[in-house]
Order: structure tokens, then C-alpha cells, then sequence
């Protein structure tokens, strides 16, 4: 039997202008996003829909944004939303819970909100980053950055077979791209982004959501989540909660989870918010007989 899997993009889906042909054709959309607007205690709207791109950049603003786009989109197509299985690519697996019904959309939000402010004070804390590297087996770039003793530097997302993103100090990326370059990497791009997401740099906000995470109610979602920490799908409020807590400072296995999805018997895949283009492309380049479309 065929299985759907919906999957949720993360950080970097933002766009000018995301969300708001939702909102000015659906009422259910403009109610959503003015309960938004009112829990985060700004208009989030009119940045999304009118802002400009270094606006939607600021991770502060980002994670929510691309986080409401996903849920609202996923809400206004629950007449297809029937999923046999979810996932999300980092704060995306925030979207996938509350849209498989983990949590509420007022929790998923605020948690999301405390997540981003939790992540943009660690990152001006400690100037750090991340770079993508192409062409690479995994275990040799993991050998590299584990041969880096001096400086905080570790794998952070395994996106596709031949595609890891690795994160940490600045001087350790630099020092990493070098080595990885000289050992046959296609690329080394440093990244534009805030910070070492997903790697220890991260502790003081892992600390900080910890306490929020375990105080927010988490009931069995309709479907099995597959969670980034661990690439395995689950249904346990208090495991998802464990693995919650523990993504901040862990790789995103995304590169496993579609292999692990594949597997199970995923045969079609639904990408939800951001272009519906990024999480589709890996699944593509695993397997190019899947079927997949935007929702």
C-alpha cells in the first residue's frame, strides 16, 4: 500500500510577500494570522506580506514567519491533508507537529517564538556560522571536523547524499573548508546565516526552550513524526518532547529520514509552505520515481 509523508521546510523558505494570498482570500487565514499578530504582540502579518528580505531575514522574525505560512497553508487544505506520516526539516518539525496535532497552534507559535529568540541571543553571544560542503562522503567530512580539536566545529545537516551542511565557530568553519577542499570537496560555501545552528554553540538556548518544551501540553499526533535527532518516526508525546529539546544542539538527519521514509513505503510526498520546491528536490535526488507536489 502507497503511504503520503507531508514534509515541513525550516529556515531560509521565507520569502516577500509569503502568506498573503492566504489572508486575503481565506477567513480562516486572516483570523490565524491576526491571533498571530496578537500572541507574538506585533503585526507579523505585515512584515510577511510587505517587508523586505533583510526584515524576513532576522531569525527572530524568520522561524515564525515560515512556521505560520506552513500551518495555515496545511490547515486550509485539510480536505487533503491525510497524511500517513510527517516530518520537518528543523523548525519545520514544529509546523509538522502542530499540524499533525502534537500541539495547538497557539503553543506551537510561542514555542516557535522562544525558539528564535532563544537561538538570535546564543548567536550574538558567540559569532559563529555554518558552510555547506558538496561532494563529500559523510564520514569523511565527519572525520575532519572531528580531527578539529582547537575549535568547536560538527556536522549539522545531513540534507542529501553528497550534501552536508557543517556548523560552529567561525575560525573552525574556515579552518574546516580548508581541509575539506583540499580532501576533494566540490564546494565549501560558508553560509549566510546568524549562526552555528545545530551544534554545541547552541546549548544556552537548548537550556532556555527546555523549560518552555516541558511545560507545554503534547498529545499523540494523528500520524508517526519523524524526528530529526534520531531520523525514526514516533507518536510518544514524551519522546517527541525528549527530541525537541535535544535538536538544537543535534545534526538534522534529514538525508536518513527520507531514506527511512522510502523504506517504510512512502511512495508520494507533499511539501507544505515556503516555494514547495526545497524538501521535494532531496527527496528527488534519493529517489527520482517518487512522486511529490507542493500542497
Amino acid at each position: 500500500m502507497s503511504k503520503k509523508a507531508y514534509v515541513f521546510p525550516g529556515q531560509a523558505a521565507q520569502f516577500v510577500g509569503m502568506g498573503k494570498d492566504m489572508y486575503e482570500t481565506s477567513a480562516l487565514a486572516k483570523d490565524l494570522f491576526e491571533e498571530a499578530n496578537s500572541l507574538l504582540g506585533y503585526r507579523i502579518s505585515d512584515i510577511m506580506f510587505e517587508g523586505s528580505e533583510d526584515d524576513l531575514k532576522q531569525t527572530k522574525v524568520t522561524q515564525p514567519s515560515v512556521f505560520l505560512h506552513s500551518v495555515i497553508k496545511a490547515k486550509l487544505s485539510s480536505d487533503r491533508f491525510d497524511p500517513d506520516c510527517v516530518a520537518g526539516h528543523s523548525l519545520g518539525e514544529f509546523s509538522a507537529l502542530v499540524a499533525a496535532g502534537g500541539i495547538t497552534f497557539k503553543d506551537g507559535l510561542l514555542l516557535v517564538q522562544q525558539r528564535a529568540l532563544a537561538m538570535q541571543k546564543a548567536c550574538e553571544a558567540t559569532p559563529s556560522t555554518m558552510a555547506a560542503i558538496l561532494g563529500l562522503s559523510d564520514d569523511i567530512i565527519e572525520k575532519i571536523c572531528a580531527d578539529i580539536t582547537d575549535d568547536i566545529v560538527v556536522p549539522a545537516n545531513y540534507n542529501t547524499p553528497g550534501q552536508l551542511v557543517i556548523s560552529g565557530s567561525i575560525n573552525g568553519i574556515n579552518r574546516a573548508c580548508e581541509l575539506l577542499k583540499a580532501a576533494g570537496a566540490k564546494r565549501a560555501l560558508v553560509l549566510p546565516v546568524g549562526g552555528a545552528f545545530h551544534s554545541p554553540l547552541m546549548k544556552p538556548a537548548e537550556d532556555e526552550l527546555k523549560y518552555a518544551i516541558e511545560n507545554t501540553e503534547f498529545v499523540k499526533p494523528i500520524c508517526p513524526l519523524y524526528q530529526n535527532v534520531d531520523a525514526k518516526p514516533h507518536t510518544s508525546p514524551t519522546v517527541i518532547k525528549e527530541n525537541l529539546i535535544k535538536q538544537l544542539t543535534a545534526p538534522v538527519r534529514w538525508t536518513q529520514i527520507m531514506l527511512n521514509m522510502i523504506e517504510s513505503g512512502v511512495t508520494h510526498v507533499y511539501e507544505v509552505g515556503g516555494n514547495g520546491k526545497v524538501l521535494r528536490g532531496m527527496f528527488s535526488q534519493v529517489d527520482r520515481n517518487l512522486a511529490s507536489e507542493a500542497l
